[in-house]
């Protein structure tokens, strides 16, 4: 038995949010699209860009650019 790589768990966690979006479960959708960033190592990334009172700020996720990550994860899995 050979044990899954990296490619082969974000394509299963593609494959279930697929059906999670096939039966309008948005709670699913959300916990395998999380569950890639955490596999991507996406899940900690911050923007320690200073702002006014010092402290590192997290930017805006525009919907656009979370059709696109989606898109391009659709793509690629």
């Amino acid at each position: 038995m050979r044990i899954p790589d990296l490619n082969d768990l974000i394509a299963d966690l593609q494959t279930a949010k697929q059906i999670a979006i096939d039966d309008r479960n948005p709670n699913a959708i959300v916990t395998a699209t999380m569950s890639q960033a955490k596999l991507l190592g996406m899940d900690n990334m911050r923007d320690v860009t200073p702002n006014s009172n010092g402290l590192g700020y997290i930017p805006e996720l525009t919907p656009e650019a979370a059709l696109a990550i989606s898109k391009r994860l659709d793509e690629e899995y």
